[in-house]
């Protein structure tokens, strides 16, 4: 096996990222969201009225860039912050109407290009790289 960059898996692995990322960037520019907008809505989508803490957990980014992220969502009108009942010393993010409505907007455009870049790819070659993708990331 020659040893090129078409070889090495960090060089695949950040050049599919930077791709699907691109294409991400031009599904989401015309509704004003960024790729790291959209992993903050879709945690929200999944699981609203939660800390900014859980979110950066969810989004495996560190708190200052979270709350960076939902500082912007909610000059958008997109997300807003109540107390936390249990611990008014923090508190819960919340969508709103606008930022529910746009779950049936995105979902349907990003499991568009997904079908699409997972043209010709089984779904049990995709179970399978899940796996080993997850198993990778597990290792480091």
């Amino acid at each position: 096996m020659t040893s090129g960059p078409d070889n090495s898996l960090g060089f695949v692995l950040n050049r599919t990222n930077n791709k699907l990322k691109n294409a991400l960037i031009q599904i989401l520019k015309p509704y004003d969201i960024t790729p790291e907008q959209w992993g903050t809505l879709k945690r929200l989508w999944q699981q609203d009225g939660i800390s900014p803490k859980c979110i950066a957990e969810l989004t495996f980014k560190d708190q200052p860039t979270t709350v960076r992220i939902l500082k912007k969502l909610e000059k958008k009108g997109l997300i807003f912050r109540e107390v936390n009942f249990a611990d008014n010393r923090s508190y819960l993010i919340y969508l709103t109407d606008r930022g529910k409505e746009l779950k049936d907007i995105l979902i349907p455009l990003t499991e568009k290009k997904l079908k699409e870049v997972l043209k010709g790819i089984d779904q049990q070659e995709v179970q399978k790289l899940l796996e080993i993708l997850n198993r990778i990331y597990e290792n480091l």
